[in-house]
């Protein structure tokens, strides 16, 4: 006799792994489509919450514009009305005469003075662009005890004197302190145009409302206004 054989059964191919992927994204898409058309629905039957969402929206950016303009003008006010007595400054720590330093060209009219005293600097220790669109690097030497404390002398200009043109490009190079400032290094000073300001010349500064490029001397013909002023 002869044996029957048992009847094949076949199998369907499972899908692939990509196929798989690519039904499980319709699915998402479906079910997204599907959220959407409810929302657009409950929108639509309910407009006024649209309206009242904008509405509101545009009176927070409003205020929000409002309040920032109103910042800028205090500060824009504050920052010209900057004043500094010399009893504070000798009281500042040399990095806090730094700041005060790049506040003071702020309030002079340049919005770009910046701070960049410290490792490495260079001999720069305050930048800034004037309206005139000449560019100032200045040197700081803080002393705690004002005029009483040691002198500013003839090898702190020259590291200024050697890196402000060159390295920074300086149209100003300028030496800045509460103290003195030794008689060999205002002559060295004049032959390098390089400009000092003292204890007696920063008080005037500090205290006054009068920029820094009308109180000294000699210096470069304006590069034309600059686009910061």
């Amino acid at each position: 006799m002869t044996r029957r054989r048992p009847p094949v059964r076949w199998r369907g191919r499972r899908p692939s792994r990509r196929q798989r992927a690519a039904d499980a994204r319709l699915l998402v898409i479906l079910v997204v489509a599907g959220a959407a058309v409810l929302v657009v629905r409950w929108l639509a039957d309910h407009w006024w919450v649209v309206v009242t969402a904008v509405v509101f929206a545009g009176l927070g950016g409003a205020g929000w514009l409002y309040r920032s303009r109103q910042r800028a003008r205090w500060e824009e006010v504050r920052s010209r009305g900057l004043r500094y007595a010399l009893a504070q400054l000798d009281g500042l720590h040399h990095q806090e005469f730094e700041q005060a330093v790049r506040e003071l060209m702020r309030r002079d009219g340049c919005p770009d003075s910046a701070r960049v005293g410290g490792r490495g600097d260079l001999g720069a220790d305050v930048k800034a662009t004037d309206p005139f669109g000449r560019r100032w690097v200045i040197q700081c030497k803080h002393r705690r005890d004002g005029d009483r404390g040691s002198a500013v002398g003839t090898p702190d200009l020259q590291v200024l004197n050697g890196t402000a043109r060159p390295v920074h490009r300086a149209d100003v190079a300028v030496m800045v302190t509460n103290g003195r400032i030794t008689g060999p290094a205002r002559d060295f000073a004049k032959q390098q145009r390089l400009h000092v300001v003292d204890r007696r010349l920063l008080a005037t500064w500090a205290a006054g409302s009068q920029p820094l490029w009308e109180l000294l001397r000699a210096l470069p013909p304006p590069r034309g206004r600059s686009a910061l002023s």
